[in-house]
């Protein structure tokens, strides 16, 4: 199986060598064996929310976290304000994922933390590659799923090189990968309470855990395997489970698809069965529907869980998730 390229609007740098924990040294900073706060509790600044989703629950009560990203923000444009940027520069711990957020990546280079911990070294990234749309299971994605086939402009935008994709949150087994990291992070950065970071993060990872077996059962036997979205967010959940993930965009979803690319999903729609055009809650729905309109093909939702509002299919990542597996069902016919 092979999943489509993501070209996203600024291409990945390289990863920071934070080592197995991504963790530099706690000496110098206020975190200390018991945090920095006047609460006694360690100070955590997340960029966005499925990091801050990782450390409330890996920290709970021994943690005060607070994200860069408000509700309702899209994440990909998100701009930083004095008063954020000095914040940052204020908490113990600081958990972002580099090339996501390029305001983000700019104040945490300036903001002199000593506890920064990189997501994208906690996990292998891939290049998503683009090419047919034959399908051999989830057994047959290998390194040879990430081929690129010339497919330059699929996406609606013209590109240099391949960049890896950073939404590896959308592929529970690979959450579960970032989550022992930051666990092993806060160890590190408050151990006067490692037994109960520890604790916790391995009951994170189990659930982590169930949900994949909930979404390989759920996703084994569809009519189709091939789903169309707003926001090619999907790549590492269509290779996991052995789906063909077509965007309208690339990895940013305000960019505009080319007449071409929207040519092409309609043939993709009717050659591959597809039934659903998905759109998202906190970008745009006007070029999902268009499409599903110009098709004959009904919309719904499918979350990149970029970050949480009342508008959400859930109140977490958990119930999220799970809204999205129930949404994949119904729109591949699941049998």
């Amino acid at each position: 199986m092979n999943v489509r390229r993501l070209i996203p609007a600024t291409a990945l740098a390289g990863a920071v060598a934070l080592g197995a924990t991504a963790l530099t040294s706690c000496a110098g900073t206020g975190a200390g064996a018991a945090g920095g706060g006047a609460d006694g509790k360690l100070d955590v600044m997340a960029s966005f929310y499925p990091l801050q989703f990782l450390a409330e629950r890996i920290g709970k009560d021994h943690v005060k976290v607070a994200t860069l990203t408000k509700p309702g923000v899209e994440p990909h444009d998100l701009e930083i304000t004095p008063k954020q940027t000095g914040r940052l520069g204020e908490a113990d711990v600081v958990l972002y994922l580099k090339s996501l957020q390029p305001a983000v990546d700019k104040a945490v280079a300036q903001s002199g933390v000593k506890n920064i911990v990189d997501a994208a070294t906690l996990t292998p990234l891939e290049v998503h590659g683009t090419s047919g749309h034959d399908h051999e299971g989830a057994e047959g994605h290998g390194e040879e799923g990430h081929g690129e086939e010339g497919h330059g402009d699929e996406h609606g935008h013209s590109h240099g090189e391949a960049a890896e994709d950073p939404h590896v949150w959308l592929d529970p087994v690979k959450y579960a990968e970032v989550a022992k990291g930051v666990g092993a992070a806060l160890e590190k950065a408050d151990p006067g309470h490692a037994a109960d970071y520890r604790k916790n993060t391995e009951e994170l990872v189990a659930q982590l855990t169930a949900l994949n077996t909930e979404f390989e059962d759920g996703l084994k036997n569809t009519a189709t395997r091939t789903f169309i979205t707003t926001h090619a967010a999907f790549g590492y959940l269509a290779e996991r489970y052995g789906l063909d993930q077509e965007g309208i965009s690339g990895v940013d979803p305000e960019s505009e698809p080319s007449p071409a690319r929207m040519k092409d999903l309609q043939a993709v729609a009717k050659k591959e069965n597809v039934s659903t055009v998905f759109f998202e809650t906190l970008a745009s729905d006007k070029t999902a529907k268009s499409l599903a309109s110009d098709t004959g093909l009904k919309t719904d939702v499918l979350d990149p869980l970029e970050g949480i509002t009342d508008k959400s299919q859930g109140a977490d990542y958990f119930e999220v998730m799970r809204s999205n597996l129930k949404n994949l069902q119904k729109a591949l016919g699941n049998k």
